[in-house]
């Protein structure tokens, strides 16, 4: 293959996962990081190229410009690979420029930003009558009543950009099970100028949570999808999966497919949903917007 795949994020395991699956393929693989310590994926058998950038988020125009000097070098555009949401961010906050020198799938400047968002990921699912939990903001009027009345305890305080929020914290969320924990919680959120809300928790245990697998070509259409049941998360209730089987649900598709196309998504996609144990109904609870830690199992799964 002519063009080289240039992948972001190979110290941590989707990363390396990526450069697998492409490696293995034939694929030439380049691994761009900011450091040699811990980046475990710069040692895969699988790997062609490794280079040294500056810091992504410390000096990220610098970043930018190792990444286009280095696509000016190549007699073919290579394929961006963001495997972590720190880099997506950071493509999409210069995803014009980069486009111009990259193969990347999205064309739509701000839309990963927009899903990755968990506020505004929030009501485009309700403007196309996706189901997502009952959320309150902060400053909404009378919160603590609306809390008490219309969510009730225990309940979580989730923040709208979770790889800020795992950077300070380590958790995912705070879960709150009375007004004053809620108040706390909040008030350590705010007092690292994190925005967060407040969420109903819905119903069932970790085998309660599925996901969305997708790709969409450029004209936004699924033409590839997988969908898969967690059977455990770390921390539980509210972490990573940990043991996930890949499971034929329908009504995923159903509900996944027409959701990213009408937003006009193109690229990989994985939709996480929770299964109310009381109602059956699925509520859409996040989306990555890049290759997941199941990407090793889709492809086992025989979806590379």
């Amino acid at each position: 293959m002519k063009n080289k795949a240039v992948i972001l994020g190979a110290n941590y395991y989707i990363g390396l996962s990526v450069i697998r699956c492409l490696g293995r393929n034939g694929v030439h693989t380049v691994a761009i990081e900011y450091q040699t310590q811990g980046t475990y994926g710069f040692l895969s058998r699988y790997l062609k190229e490794k280079h040294i950038a500056p810091h992504y988020k410390k000096d990220t125009r610098a970043f930018v410009d190792f990444l286009i000097t280095y696509a000016k070098t190549q007699s073919y555009k290579p394929v961006l690979y963001p495997c972590a949401d720190p880099y997506v961010e950071v493509v999409d906050a210069h995803l014009d420029e980069l486009r111009e020198y990259y193969l990347i799938h999205q064309s739509e400047q701000g839309l990963f930003s927009k899903l990755m968002d968990k506020n505004s990921l929030h009501d485009i699912a309700v403007a196309h009558r996706v189901l997502v939990p009952e959320t309150i903001r902060i400053d909404d009027d009378n919160l603590i009543e609306r809390v008490k009345n219309e969510i009730g305890y225990p309940c979580i305080v989730k923040p709208s950009d979770s790889p800020a929020f795992v950077d300070v914290f380590r958790y995912k969320m705070f879960k709150v099970t009375n007004e004053a924990e809620l108040v706390a919680a909040i008030k350590k959120a705010t007092f690292k100028n994190l925005d967060v809300f407040v969420q109903r928790i819905i119903p069932g245990f970790d085998d309660h949570m599925y996901t969305y697998d997708a790709y969409l070509n450029q004209d936004s259409k699924v033409t590839h999808y997988m969908t898969c049941n967690k059977k455990r998360q770390y921390p539980i209730n509210f972490g990573a999966s940990v043991f996930t089987e890949q499971v034929h649900v329908p009504q995923l598709h159903e509900i996944g497919a027409p959701f990213l196309e009408a937003v006009g998504f193109k690229g990989f996609a994985e939709i996480e949903f929770k299964k109310d144990e009381k109602t059956g109904d699925f509520y859409l609870i996040e989306i990555n917007v890049r290759t997941t830690n199941l990407n090793v199992l889709l492809e086992k799964a025989g979806i590379n």
